[in-house]
């Protein structure tokens, strides 16, 4: 009887923060990713679109921009019913470059029943909230970058170069 119960549990279980030390790491490797994303960060005013073929285009918004850190805004747009669009996911991020990290600082939810809900499961401590929200980002980042999807002009440049624009 041990064993069966044994065999059901998943193989795979998801990743869990045993500290605020690992939250932090995550942190830090949302710093690389985004800056490998974006590696202009600080040339970009306003927002910036990266496109490309066959995939949903990426926005990115500054919100602002001052020496330590920048706060932007990562979404995709889907087009809804109306004839408009809807941001999704919609992430506001804090770029601390003093320290090489990206927190996520909020969302935008998605909206259900008219409602927005920006409840999580209860029982959820702070530092697992954070956790999912920035391993989100994590996978996220990851996603966007094996897309293609790059701003700045360091990067258009060398595509540029490297097929001979």
């Amino acid at each position: 009887m041990r064993m069966l119960r044994e065999k059901t549990r998943p193989i795979i279980a998801s990743p869990r923060p045993q500290s605020f030390a690992a939250l932090m790491e995550l942190y830090e490797a949302n710093y690389i990713r985004l800056r490998q994303l974006c590696p202009d960060l600080h040339r970009i005013e306003g927002e910036a679109v990266s496109r490309v073929a066959g995939c949903l285009d990426l926005h990115l918004q500054v919100l602002e921009d001052s020496r330590f850190t920048t706060t932007l805004l990562l979404t995709y747009y889907f087009p809804d019913e109306a004839g408009g669009h809807r941001a999704d996911p919609s992430l506001v991020v804090r770029v601390y470059h003093d320290a090489h990290q990206a927190e996520v600082l909020s969302r935008v939810c998605r909206v259900q029943d008219g409602r927005v809900s920006a409840r999580d499961p209860i029982g959820d401590s702070a530092l697992m909230c954070k956790w999912r929200l920035n391993r989100f980002l994590y996978k996220w980042l990851g996603y966007c970058r094996r897309q293609g999807h790059c701003f700045g002009l360091a990067n258009r440049e060398r595509r540029e170069l490297a097929v001979g624009v």
